[in-house]
């Protein structure tokens, strides 16, 4: 009785490693944003104050913000949240695999938001707040393969979730 149940511990200790651990990264065959919100050569409406002016390592260098947030964006970024977020990131500011979202848009600039949502391979690699967040919770984060147009609702959800209006 005791194998089998030491079995069934390490058959799902396998599984929780292997569903966060990181994926292969796959060829760029994402389609152009159509979302005007997030365009990349326009200057940000109102950057949240960061602790850093560092925007991170992608292809964003400005996010345009929703002002007041849109609704229907919040929505989607709720609903992506719990399919690909929720295992791993509380919506508190309590470290559940990664760390708790609360106060992520007051810590980090939106360009590093998205950049790491949707560049996360790279900003692991390459950008130093990324790689304190990866010795802190000591768990990569894997690449969720989202697309930009579900980076920016997620960063519409995480502005709602921090009490932006």
């Amino acid at each position: 009785m005791k194998q089998v149940s030491l079995l069934t511990a390490v058959a799902a200790t396998a599984l929780l490693l292997y569903s966060c651990g990181s994926t292969p990264q796959q060829a760029d065959t994402e389609k152009p944003a159509t979302d005007n919100s997030m365009a990349t050569t326009a200057p940000a409406a109102e950057a949240p104050a960061a602790a850093s002016d560092d925007k991170g390592k992608g292809k964003f260098t400005s996010v345009t913000l929703t002002d007041p947030l849109d609704q229907a964006m919040i929505t989607s970024g709720k609903s992506t949240y719990e399919v690909k977020c929720a295992a791993c990131h509380k919506l508190s500011a309590e470290k559940l695999v990664g760390p708790g979202w609360k106060g992520v848009t007051e810590r980090r600039k939106p360009e590093w938001i998205m950049n790491f949502i949707t560049n996360t391979d790279e900003m692991i690699d390459k950008d130093p707040a990324a790689q304190a967040m990866l010795e802190e919770c000591m768990v990569r984060m894997p690449n969720q393969h989202l697309t930009d147009d579900e980076a920016r609702h997620l960063l519409e959800y995480m502005r709602d979730n921090d009490g932006k209006k």
